[in-house]
């Protein structure tokens, strides 16, 4: 009697609806869940493994931000190196063979000549030195007015303080010890110097 009932009421199964805003997958089962969240975490055996391996996290994130800083990476730049004003700057100045650039190798020829014991020599270590400082600083004059002009007319809505004297400074560095390093080539002007 009660068997009729229950498999009258039981005809053929329905598939299982699919609650709203379900996911639309069954639940795992506990220990398959717990498998999947299993992370083998190596802790460090003791201080000195651990001081180590903060070091080399150290180590690894100085060599990223390094390459960082070299590529222009706006995330990775000094506050004085970010922003497009700063950008223009720096590609204006590398846009240009500069005579502050090669100041370093020019001491270093007159230290050389120095030691050369010539009336001649003694005549260019009193006149080379001030002459090439002069140039440098009239060069450096002439680069800071026309950045400050440029990015003035380009760029009225940021902070441009401090921007000429920052390509000046440029201007006077060895070009490959240029932090950022130089990302546009000599005699070729940057995109955002168009007319400069």
């Amino acid at each position: 009697m009660f068997r009729r009932r229950t498999e009258a009421a039981a005809p053929e199964e329905a598939p299982e609806a699919v609650k709203p805003g379900g996911k639309g997958r069954p639940t795992p089962k506990r220990s398959e869940a717990q498998k999947r969240r299993q992370q083998y975490i190596t802790a460090p055996r003791d201080r000195k493994e651990a001081y180590k391996q903060v070091r080399e996290r150290q180590a690894q994130n100085r060599v990223k931000t390094r390459e960082g800083m070299k590529q222009g990476d706006e995330r990775y730049l000094l506050k004085r190196d970010k922003g497009p004003v700063r950008r223009f700057a720096r590609d204006y100045v590398d846009g240009r063979r500069t005579m502050g650039s090669y100041l370093m190798y020019a001491m270093f020829v007159i230290v050389l000549l120095s030691f050369v014991r010539t009336p001649i020599t003694a005549l260019l270590l009193l006149i080379a030195p001030p002459l090439l400082l002069g140039i440098v600083l009239v060069e450096g004059v002439l680069i800071s007015t026309r950045v400050k002009k440029l990015t003035a007319e380009r760029f009225p809505d940021e902070e441009r303080k401090g921007v000429g004297m920052y390509a000046a400074v440029r201007a006077m560095q060895i070009r490959r010890f240029r932090v950022p390093a130089p990302l546009v080539k000599p005699g070729k002007k940057a995109e955002t110097d168009g007319d400069a």
